[in-house]
Formats: C-alpha cells, sequence, structure tokens
C-alpha cells in the first residue's frame, strides 16, 4: 500500500496543511524565504502532521486549531534536518542538493534556525500551556538524541541499548508527541492521549530502525542520497552494531570502518556494506522493527472504534515495511 492511498481521504485538509507551511516560511527577507521553501519543495512523507490530525479525530476535530500543531511539528522536523545536512556534509536529500549544498554553511545553520523560530511562533498562538511543556522538552531531548549521535560517532562499542535511547531521543519523540499533541487540542482525554502517545512512540521507533535499515539495503533512487552515508559520516546504526556482534563479520567490519574514518568521508563504502549485509545483521534489525510496530497496533486496540483507528494502523503498517 502506498501512503498517498492512506493519505487520500483527508487529501482538502492535507493540502491546506501544505499551504499553511509554506506561508509560514514565506518572509521579506527573500534568501530565508528561498532556502527554506527549497527544502519545503523537496517533499517528505509529512508522517506527523497527517498523525496530528489522525490523533485530532478522536476528539473535537478543528483544522485550524489542529494546523498550528501539525505545522510546527513539521517545520521544527524539516530545521532538524538542515541541520543533520550540515553536520553529516550532506550534499543530497530526496534526490535534491541540501540547503548547505546549494547555499553554505552558515546560511543552512540560520535557515535551520528560521523554519524553527517559525515553528514556534506558531504553536505560541495556543493557549494551552502543557503543549508548550511537551513540546519544549521533546526539543531538548532531540537536541541529547543529536549531540549523543555526534558523541558517538565510529563509536564501535556502543551496545543496542544506548542505540536505541538515542533514537528514541532524535526520532520517536517527535512523532510520539504529534499524536499527544494532536489529541490534546483536540480535548481528548488523558487515557486515550496516552494511548495515541504510546502507538506513536513505537511507529517512531521502528521507522528509525527502518531508515537505518534502507541506509545500507537501499538504492540511491530509492532513498535519495548515497547509500551507506550514516556510516561514511561514523554514525553506526543498529545493523551495524549487530553487524560488528557477529564473530564472522566484526574483524573485517572492524577494519573498513577504520579505513572510511582514516579517510573523512571520502571513502568507499561498498565493502562495509557488502560486510553487513552478508552477517544476520539486517535481519535481526528487520525484527526489531516489526516489534515496535506490533506493539504500535497494539496500543490502538483500547482506542474508541473511529475511521482515524484504521489509518493509523494502516500507516503504521506501511512504515514498517517501507522502502523509501
Amino acid at each position: 500500500m502506498k501512503l498517498l492511498d492512506l493519505y487520500a481521504k483527508m487529501k482538502g485538509d492535507l493540502n491546506q496543511i501544505e499551504k499553511e507551511l509554506e506561508r509560514s516560511v514565506a518572509d521579506d527577507h527573500m534568501l530565508l524565504s528561498e532556502s527554506s521553501l527549497h527544502l519545503l519543495k523537496a517533499g517528505g512523507k509529512r508522517i506527523r502532521p497527517i498523525i496530528v490530525l489522525l490523533a485530532g479525530k478522536f476528539g473535537e476535530y478543528k483544522l485550524d486549531t489542529l494546523s498550528k500543531v501539525a505545522v510546527p511539528l513539521e517545520l521544527i522536523h524539516m530545521a532538524s534536518l538542515v541541520h543533520d545536512d550540515v553536520i553529516d556534509d550532506a550534499d543530497t536529500r530526496r534526490g535534491q542538493l541540501t540547503v548547505k549544498s546549494k547555499w553554505d554553511n552558515r546560511i543552512a545553520m540560520y535557515t535551520g534556525d528560521y523554519i524553527h523560530g517559525k515553528a514556534l511562533s506558531i504553536v505560541s498562538q495556543l493557549p494551552n500551556p502543557q503543549i508548550h511543556q511537551i513540546l519544549a522538552n521533546a526539543l531538548v531531548q532531540m537536541c541529547i538524541g543529536e549531540m549523543e549521535q555526534i558523541r558517538d560517532f565510529f563509536n564501535t562499542d556502543q551496545s543496542i541499548r544506548h542505540y536505541l535511547r538515542r533514537i528514541r531521543r532524535k526520532t520517536a519523540l517527535l512523532i510520539a508527541i504529534s499524536c499527544k499533541l494532536g489529541a490534546i487540542a483536540a480535548g481528548v482525554d488523558r487515557k486515550t492521549a496516552n494511548l495515541l502517545y504510546r502507538y506513536g512512540y513505537n511507529v517512531g521507533m521502528a521507522f528509525q530502525i527502518r531508515d537505518d535499515l534502507l541506509d545500507l539495503y537501499g538504492t540511491e533512487k530509492q532513498i535519495g542520497k548515497p547509500p551507506g552515508s550514516d556510516m561514511r559520516q561514523g554514525n553506526i546504526t543498529l545493523p551495524v552494531i549487530l553487524a560488528l556482534q557477529d564473530e564472522n563479520s566484526r574483524g573485517n567490519l572492524l577494519h573498513e570502518l577504520a579505513l572510511i574514518r582514516e579517510q573523512s568521508g571520502r571513502s568507499d563504502t561498498r565493502k562495509a556494506i557488502r560486510i553487513v549485509r552478508e552477517s544476520a545483521g539486517g535481519d535481526l534489525a528487520e525484527r526489531l522493527a516489526s516489534r515496535y510496530i506490533e506493539k504500535a497496533l497494539h496500543a490502538l486496540k483500547d482506542l474508541p472504534d473511529v475511521a482515524a483507528k484504521k489509518s493509523l494502523a494502516d500507516i503504521a503498517r506501511f512504515l514498517g515495511k517501507r522502502n523509501y
């Protein structure tokens, strides 16, 4: 099933969110607008906005209110991508030039800060302090997750538990609060909001694991960037951690990772990728991602039987098997 099929029933509302995203980054400063729109026009799955809207279906659904959650969360995600591309020295994203590649690092950093600021100005229009508190805490945790990732570049001794804690902060938390803030903005009761948060957390964990698998098993056409980009920058992801725990692949993989580190991002990762693919790391990572999807689906069982429940289940299943 394609993601577009899942979105078809909410096409009008999602189109409105897209227009709001474009309006939100428009500014009198032409360069900031141009660089922000460059990233926006590159597309994206818009997972966070659709989840906000679907969570809102469990309460009083008001698009104007929910858009003040959906748009900021997507903007925060966009801002993190701009900053990531600077840290990763990435030239392409989604098959397009990154902001840092099209302009430079300084423009990219200020563009990310600008988009971030726009997100906060929109969500501040909502009077509920709980929304602001949850969002602020998530932003702090996201920054910690990013710093942990940088600190652990080329750390070949990190544990699975350490990796999971990092991706919880870096990725899963923003998807989890997309569910919870959408629910809160729609006046949903606490039990339902917490179940939606649990769903979003588990979907977010699976989403990142799947992303890490695609970086090693996908093609450049599928993922919009050269395979092995994570490994090239020193980001040791779950399939690599699991391959390093395999005695048959550990020695050769350590050797290749050392070469990659010595060559400072200019290295050929094909041999390292092949070693990971030939190990059990990929299958084990796939299994863990599937377990998170099962947990996400389980969290939906106790939710009210509204149409959005099935849509959330479909999204979880799609994300657990996505190849782009």
